[in-house]
């Protein structure tokens, strides 16, 4: 097995050697946890010569370990690695290129969170560039991370992690019909939540609730720009009862809210978060909104009831008032109005 997979390294490493630029190489099959010294040694013995011009430097990951060509006398900030997502490690090895000198760095993706995690660390980083090569194609293109970075400056690049994941990305769910144009264009206009990403940002023991109120408020300007309203419960009241919108067009409730901002700050907090440390400490997702069912960890969506588990009928009438004649939904069904209906149920007992 070693030859074949050592074959297939030195092919991989011909393809991405390219002067004076620094290519970080991750996601390369795993062949056990072998030595630097011991895997160039066997590549000696096979006949590869794998020697790179002076000011050239290649990393590339080997399951908890990393290659290095030439040997790095000190690796121990990216080796041993346990970082499970390889978005996290791309961004752990151009800081630690930024740290041996490398002033331009370039990371090929196709990955969005990959370009967020790059603004948002580009300042804990001594580089003076960090592009990203990112799509492929006709999309392909380059993105100037630092650029981006000193445009929005310290505070809101250290809050990025947290709104990308508040608003949708691979480990947590997106609000239904609201993209990231309108989630960025929602922060912009309630710059208060700031803070609240900002607190989530730096791995917390809880959701506070001055936190989760801000990001309550978020969440209900990101469905109703014009609302008042600071608790989302009243707004899916507002939204559906009087504005007479679907279910799928409402905010969350409270509950389903408070459980996916704890695995948002789960992502953005303790796994993007400490991306900079190779070997982190994280918590049990238990407590943040994940439950662990037959050895997969799968989302908490709610703790309460939900609505057809506690209702036979969610029904509601548009009338403004007398609801008396069988053109009310209500009285055809022979049911009381509630506060769902636009009369909100004060219409008065029917004669």
């Amino acid at each position: 097995m070693i030859p074949t997979v050592l074959k297939q390294l030195h092919e991989h490493l011909e393809a991405w050697l390219f002067v004076g630029w620094l290519v970080l190489a991750s996601q390369f099959h795993a062949i056990g946890k072998f030595s630097c010294a011991r895997i160039l040694t066997r590549l000696n013995c096979l006949g590869f010569c794998l020697s790179v011009e002076t000011g050239k430097q290649v990393v590339v990951t080997l399951d908890h370990a990393v290659v290095t060509i030439p040997v790095l006398a000190d690796a121990t900030a990216l080796s041993p690695c346990s970082h499970e997502e390889a978005d996290t490690r791309l961004i752990l090895h151009a800081a630690d290129a930024a740290a041996r000198g490398m002033n331009r760095i370039v990371i090929k993706t196709v990955d969005t969170d990959v370009i967020v995690l790059a603004v948002a660390n580009k300042q804990h980083m001594r580089c003076e560039e960090l592009w990203i090569a990112f799509g492929s194609g006709k999309h392909f293109r380059y993105i100037a991370t630092h650029e981006i970075a000193a445009s929005l400056g310290p505070d809101k690049c250290s809050a990025l992690p947290v709104f990308h994941a508040i608003s949708g990305c691979d480990t947590t769910s997106s609000f239904a019909g609201k993209g990231k144009k309108t989630a960025w264009e929602t922060w912009n206009s309630f710059p208060a939540v700031t803070a609240a990403f900002l607190e989530l940002s730096a791995c917390p023991s809880f959701v506070s609730d001055s936190c989760f109120t801000a990001i309550e408020r978020f969440v209900v300007l990101l469905y109703d720009r014009m609302s008042s309203s600071s608790e989302v419960n009243v707004t899916r009241k507002q939204l559906f009862a009087q504005k007479g919108r679907t279910l799928d067009n409402i905010p969350p409730t409270q509950d389903a809210l408070f459980q996916h901002i704890k695995r948002a700050a789960y992502q953005c907090g303790f796994v993007w978060g400490q991306c900079l440390i190779a070997d982190p400490v994280l918590p049990s997702p238990s407590n943040w909104g994940w439950v662990n069912v037959n050895s997969v960890w799968q989302p908490v969506w709610i703790t309460q009831p939900t609505a057809a588990g506690c209702c036979q009928e969610l029904l509601r009438c548009g009338c403004k008032t007398g609801c008396k004649n069988r053109q009310c939904k209500c009285v055809r069904a022979n049911l009381k109005c509630t506060t769902l209906c636009r009369c909100g149920g004060e219409c008065g007992d029917r004669k």
